[in-house]
Order: C-alpha cells, then structure tokens, then sequence
C-alpha cells in the first residue's frame, strides 16, 4: 500500500507558514512512535500560524480499545491521525482517511530497552537476541512492532511459544519493574527517564518503522490539518525529529 504522496518541498514550505484564521482548532490523534518529535514542535506551529492543537493518543494498530482505529470507529472525533505506515494502511482500508492527504513524516529502528541500571544484553547477532527473548521472564511488546514480532519474528526464530511472555503494557511497566525489557520504536525508547536504550535489534531482522500523518474523512478543517502535516513535513522539524531518535523521510 502506498498511502503517501510526493509533494514538491517548496510546496510544502509555503503550506507550513501560509496564513490561516487565528480561530482554527484541530484535534490530533498519534501513537508513540512520532510522539516526542510531535511534542517538541506543536509549540512552535501553534505560535506561528495561531491554529490551536488539541492532542489526544493511541496505539497505531491492535483491537483494544485505546488504539487509533478503535478510537475513530466508536466516534472519537479527530482531524489528523499520526502513526505507523501499517497502521495507516487500515485505517485507508476503512475509508477513514481524506484520499491524498497522506505523507510519510519520518522513520525509525526498532530497539531494545531495560530498565536504568538492569545488565545489558548482547543483542548484537540474531542468536544474542534470541537467548535474551529466551531467558527474559516478560517482555513489553505493543501496537504494530508487537503485530511484526509475533506475526514474523518469533516464528522465524523458532519461537513462537515466546508470545506468551509478551506483556502489552507501557513504557513506564518497564521502569517500574513489571516487565523486564521493553522491544519498540527507538524513538520511545531513547530521552525516557529510567529507560536505558540497549541498542537496534539485529539488522537480519530489523524492520525499521515508518510514521506517517494524514488527514481524517470528515474533518471540517481541512486547511489547518493540511498545514500542520506541512509544517511537520518541512525542513524546520528536522532537527526535533532527530532528536527524538528518528530521521527524516527523504523526498
């Protein structure tokens, strides 16, 4: 599925800074995987085009009740979504998503995690990683990099039965003790106190994640969603999406 579309980055610029009524609201709905990135940059947007952001979150895939494609099909009322490419892919299956309005934001490892101060695996060859998915008494999986691991990894490596370790908790089940290692995007692993990032899985087995935003079917405000993907998608996110662990998507 290709949801994204190529727009020209002198088109991008001019829609990130182009004026808009100073009486815009927009609701945005993202997962964990752009989010430290999102956060860093909404202040900045707000400031300069006047458009207020309301932001809520969720899980880019998965049947529970707090991920993004649960939250839109019971009604939650949102103008952007922002989340895994898998997980937009859904949510265009569902007619859920403005046709063109999509555009890849940036792209990410995924990584391991423990607790501050807990040893740190070898993970640095597939039979490494293996043994600690073997010896690890529970591991923090969520959302579309639990989807990838039990669906492709663990059965790869022979493993299946380790699904049954697997904990969809959150990040802070982890710096409290509930989970012993925590397997996602690196960029909800890395500047979070009381989590050391251990490092990317193994290459032979990486899948790196792509997060992507677009525009909901029926938002009534259009143009400001538009602009904030823009902004998102300029050159003056950069820095704050490398910062959180992430790259660019190139154009």
């Amino acid at each position: 599925m290709r949801a994204a579309r190529i727009v020209p980055l002198t088109l991008i610029a001019v829609m990130a800074i182009a004026p808009v009524s100073s009486h815009a609201q927009i609701t945005v709905l993202t997962s964990g995987g752009f989010s430290a990135a999102y956060q860093r940059l909404v202040p900045a947007f707000e400031k300069r085009t006047g458009i207020a952001i309301t932001t809520l979150g969720g899980a880019s895939q998965g049947s529970a009740p707090n991920t993004i494609p649960s939250q839109l099909r019971r009604g939650v009322a949102a103008d952007v979504v922002i989340l895994s490419k898998e997980g937009l892919g859904d949510l265009v299956a569902d007619g859920r998503i403005l046709a063109g309005s999509a555009m890849d934001l940036a792209q990410t490892p995924i990584g391991v995690a423990v607790r501050s101060g807990a040893p740190r695996p070898d993970i640095r060859t597939v039979e490494g990683f293996k043994q600690m998915l073997v010896r690890a008494q529970s591991i923090e999986l969520v959302s579309t990099s639990g989807i990838y691991f039990k669906e492709k990894v663990f059965p790869e490596l022979g493993i299946p039965q380790i699904s049954a370790k697997v904990k969809p908790l959150s990040i802070s089940d982890l710096t409290d003790g509930k989970v012993e290692i925590a397997i996602r995007p690196i960029s909800e692993l890395v500047n979070v106190p009381g989590v050391d990032l251990v490092g990317p899985i193994p290459r032979e087995i990486q899948n790196v994640m792509v997060f992507s935003a677009a525009i909901v079917t029926g938002s009534k405000q259009t143009d400001a969603a538009q602009r904030l993907i823009a902004f998102l998608a300029s050159e003056d996110a950069k820095p704050a999406i490398l910062q959180s662990g992430m790259e660019p998507v190139a154009r």
